[in-house]
This record gives C-alpha cells, structure tokens and sequence, in this order.
C-alpha cells in the first residue's frame, strides 16, 4: 500500500520542481539565455528559455538535504546532480557560436542532391555537412537554390568528451558498491563495466529524445511512475522510492515544457533525468523491466546510428525531426511517443502477471 512517506516524498518533488521551474525560467529570460533551433520545423521556437534542468539540481539538492538516510533516493538523487552538473557544463559550453550555416531553398523545379539529401522543390535545409557546403556554391550560381536565412550552430564538446563524462559518471555508482546483482545474475567484477554502459545508454537516449515540447520529461515520467507500480505490484517497495523522485521532477517541468513549452531542459536536464534513470533501474534491480519502460528513446537511438552508419538515410535526425519534417505534427508525434511508453510499460506489467 502507497504509505503518507511515499506521497509526501512525491508532492515535495513536485511542487519543489513546479516552483524551482518558475524561478529558473525568469531568471534565463532576464539573461537571455534561449535556445536556437537548427531545425527548420522548430525556427518559430527561437528566444525560449533553455538551460531549465538547472531547476532539477535545486529540487534534487532539497531532497538529498530532506532524505538523506534512505540510501536508494540519496545514491539516486547524487547521481542526478552529478550528471546535471555534466550536462550544465554542455549548455554552457553550448552557449558559444562555432559556426554559422546557410538556409537554403530549392527554387528549382526538380529534386535535387545537397549533401546526402534529397531536396524537393520548395524545401527548406541547412548547409550544415561538408559534402553539402562544397557543393552548396555550385548549386547557387545555377539558380537551383537561395539562401534564405543563417542559423547559428553552438559549440559542442568533442564526442569522446562527452563519452568520458559519462564513463566517470557510471565509475560512480560502480564504486558506491550498491550494485552487486542485476536481473538475477551476480555481477562480481562485471559490475562497474554493466553500470557503465547503463549509464552511457540512458544518458544518450533521454538526450537524443529531448527535441520536442514535453517529449522527454513526458517519457521518462510515465517510464518512472510505470516503474513504480512495477514495484508496487511485484515489490520490494521500500527501495522504489527514487522512481517517486523522477516522477516528480517530469512531471513538475511538465507544467512549464508541455506544449507550447515557456521554457526548455537542455542538456542540463537530459542528463539529470537520464542518469538518475539509469541508476534507479540498477539501484533496484529492474533492468528488465526497466529497459522495456524505455523502448522508445531506445528504438529512436538504434533508428540514428542506423542512420550514422548509412544503413537508412534520415532527412533529419533523430526519428521524431524526421516525422515532423514529412508533415505529422509536434503535438502527435508527442502524444504518440507517450502512447507507446504507456503501452510497453502496460505489455510489461501484464506479462510480469500472466507468464513470468
């Protein structure tokens, strides 16, 4: 049974988030600090707030300081403001133009090549591959395309960086000891290298789904409160508790980032919610079900490194860019996202019951 601890732990994730949220969101806007989207679906967006994960690191803190003798939330919440601080260090490097590349139009009357894309007469893309910026110029002096605009691009840490980070994150908990078994397995010396690539996967795929209002914290908290119920049903529940603090922490940025959102997470909350994620499943040993929660961030990190591999070709990346740039719309393609978390959770639970 759901006891008063649990739903106090809840509402003052919540309601701490809710407020932290505003506060945060006044604070970017009177600095400016506001994202830029390079896609040519989202331009409309330009001037939102970005950054507001830092909202996460205010309310995890109060819960660290409010529950610090429950283990699992206090391991859990740690890990979340260690990966927001990575992810802080991202935004604010992001905060930096590298380059700025031209928008173009095809003005033409047929399909034309631009780099690995073919573009449409009428379509919008950006110059932004060096294939596409050597063969841009040509393309110009025939009167095929026009520029239509520049879209800044921000500087970004080197991918082995980030990688780096990541590792150090799930060396971590690795090392805090608490996991030891995994899914019925003993792990011994396997442990810190599976929490590593746990961390390393969770971390990437809330990352690559947060692109759309509402897209990712909606995810990660049905994901959350479905991994909840998956404890309650099937306990123990006493170490669940963190899947509360998740659940709080989406659904308390949901109020501000649900479409059209006031005020985005950045990478500042992507790796809050995909850390703590991570170290929650392991912490208390779902990862069965756990990995099944997140199959669709999943599916849309296999679908982008089909894509890198040149196995499938993406007119945008990742997945969701993609359905939005055929014509389905933000709102549908959020709806449906959530829709099929809430589906696998459901297959989940229900397989759990009747043949396991």
């Amino acid at each position: 049974m759901i006891n008063r601890d649990m739903l106090i732990l809840f509402l003052i994730t919540l309601i701490a988030t809710i407020f932290f949220t505003w506060y945060v969101r006044r604070i970017l806007l009177q600095a400016r600090i506001a994202d830029n989207p390079i896609v040519s679906e989202h331009r409309h967006k330009s001037g939102t707030p970005t950054m507001g994960g830092i909202a996460f690191l205010f309310t995890i803190s109060l819960i660290i300081a409010l529950y610090y003798q429950n283990t699992p939330v206090l391991i859990v919440s740690f890990m979340m403001l260690a990966g927001g601080i990575v992810g802080l260090v991202d935004d604010l490097i992001g905060l930096k133009v590298k380059e700025v590349q031209k928008l173009v139009v095809n003005t033409s009357d047929e399909v034309i090549t631009l780099g690995r894309l073919e573009v449409v007469p009428g379509e919008e893309v950006r110059v932004a591959t060096p294939k596409a910026k050597a063969e841009v110029d040509d393309l110009l002096n025939e009167g095929k395309v026009e520029v239509i605009g520049e879209v800044p691009i921000k500087t970004e840490p080197e991918e082995l960086e980030k990688i780096i980070c990541q590792i150090v994150l799930g060396c971590y908990l690795g090392l805090t000891g608490v996991v030891t078994t995994l899914g019925g397995f003993t792990l011994g010396l396997l442990a810190i290298p599976v929490v590593v690539i746990a961390i390393l996967g969770c971390i990437n795929s809330v990352n690559l789904i947060d692109g759309m209002d509402g897209l990712a914290a909606g995810i990660v908290g049905i994901a959350s409160l479905a991994c909840f119920a998956y404890g309650y049903l099937f306990g123990p529940m006493t170490i669940m508790l963190p899947f509360l603090v998740l659940a709080g922490l989406c659904l308390g940025f949901l109020v501000f980032n649900h479409y059209p959102a006031s005020i985005f997470m950045g990478d500042t909350g992507s790796f809050v919610l995909g850390t703590g994620y991570a170290a929650a499943v392991l912490v208390c040993d779902i990862p069965y079900f756990g990995v099944l929660a997140l199959a669709v961030p999943i599916i849309s990190v296999v679908v982008s490194l089909m894509h890198r591999a040149h196995i499938i070709k993406l007119p945008v990346e990742p997945l969701h860019h993609t359905l939005n740039h055929y014509g389905m719309s933000e709102t549908k393609i959020v709806y449906s996202y959530w829709g099929m978390t809430a589906l696998f959770c459901i297959i989940g639970i229900l397989a759990k019951m009747y043949i396991f």
